[in-house]
């Protein structure tokens, strides 16, 4: 297994976020975590990438623990994390941003080899390399961050709440460039309200509710489910 994250609760507190959570992740695989608001997904997110300690359980990468790493090592290791809000560095230009993805790394042609499929994942953030971040539509600052996960050569990029905010027409476009990175070989665990566009892109998913895992199975099983049709799909 790729990544495992076995029996793990976080704690804020004495506010448990999620509590005696395993989630496991094949490789070449996108593993979709659905719920509602405060089920607990983005905290399983940060807790993979180092940004949260677990109160208890533990989380395994490439059968290394890493629980107890920082959010640098554990991107050194291959874990890219896109966040919740597309957070760009807003004063800085697009390739400023994109350069920033690639900061733990020194080999120069694979970073070029990986700054030419951004840019070719994401035609509009090569035609703006110069414009300062922020002043971005948010879908293109949501390209921008996804394109900066990318410089980092990951093995996994998390991704949280990629088509929030967007218009329909962008979140098919969001939808294609994950299946593009998927193809290309990397794993995917993505976090989404949009309990339909996130179980299409899957091959397997875990429904949280107050943070635990209620269910899970095979994406297609899911989407089919009653209990799921009925509470996140509209029936």
């Amino acid at each position: 297994m790729l990544l495992s994250i076995k029996n793990t609760s976080v704690h804020f507190g004495k506010v448990s976020a999620i509590e005696d959570i395993s989630i496991d992740v094949e490789e070449g695989t996108i593993v979709a975590l659905i719920g509602a608001n405060g089920a607990g997904k983005s905290t399983i997110l940060r807790a993979i990438s180092g940004l949260e300690h677990p109160t208890t359980g533990e989380i395994w990468f490439e059968g290394e623990r890493i629980d107890h790493c920082s959010p640098e090592e554990i991107t050194i290791k291959g874990i890219a994390h896109v966040p919740e809000g597309r957070r760009v560095f807003p004063y800085m230009t697009v390739m400023e941003n994109l350069e920033m993805g690639a900061f733990a790394r020194s080999d120069k042609a694979a970073i070029a080899r990986d700054l030419k499929s951004v840019f070719e994942h994401f035609p509009r953030l090569y035609e703006r390399q110069k414009q300062a971040a922020g002043t971005m539509s948010g879908g293109e600052q949501q390209m921008l961050v996804m394109g900066r996960a990318l410089m980092s050569g990951p093995k996994v990029i998390l991704m949280d709440e990629p088509s929030l905010g967007l218009s329909p027409i962008l979140c098919q476009e969001i939808a294609k460039i994950i299946k593009e990175i998927h193809a290309q070989g990397r794993t995917v665990v993505l976090v989404e309200q949009n309990a339909r566009l996130a179980l299409s892109l899957a091959q397997r998913g875990y429904v949280l509710e107050t943070g635990s895992v209620v269910l899970e199975g095979e994406a297609k099983a899911l989407l089919h489910n009653d209990k799921v049709r009925e509470t996140y799909l509209g029936g």
